[in-house]
């Protein structure tokens, strides 16, 4: 049993990461971030733009496993038209996701309960990397 929830678990995974609609450079971005995964890797490029306190585009390079990719893409669609505090306040929650059987990101985020869970804790460098390196860019200037 537990190995059907593991593959279902998987399958999700790689439903998300293939949705690459906001892969890509965002040449008039404002803020941006290139940060790796000292464990694996895994490279995450981040470009954003932000006014008046808010991320209006969210674009991302990436060379990295189905589970950051998976992240990134799931990240770059909800955090469009959001205000910073709000990336911070989802940031703080998923870095504690990964303690809990169940997760619970309310309305906003609820697409993440179904990566960010104990189940993945083996990847939760690669799942966190995306947040890391918008937060990074969301405190810098453009590159």
């Amino acid at each position: 049993r537990k190995y059907n929830k593991v593959q279902m678990i998987d399958k999700e995974i790689i439903k998300i990461a293939s949705n690459t609609e906001n892969h890509g450079v965002l040449n008039n971005h404002t803020h941006s971030s290139k940060l790796k995964n000292g464990l694996c890797g895994d490279e995450m490029i981040i470009y954003l733009i932000l006014q008046e306190g808010t991320i209006k585009d969210f674009k991302y390079e990436c060379e990295s496993c189905i589970y950051c990719q998976a992240s990134v893409s799931l990240l770059s669609r909800k955090a469009k038209n959001k205000p910073i505090d709000k990336i911070k306040v989802f940031a703080k929650q998923a870095k504690k996701s990964f303690q809990n059987k169940k997760n619970s990101f309310g309305k906003e985020w609820k697409e993440f309960d179904n990566i960010m869970t104990k189940n993945n804790i083996s990847r939760k460098e690669c799942l966190l990397l995306p947040i890391k390196t918008t937060l990074d860019a969301i405190n810098k200037k453009k590159l």
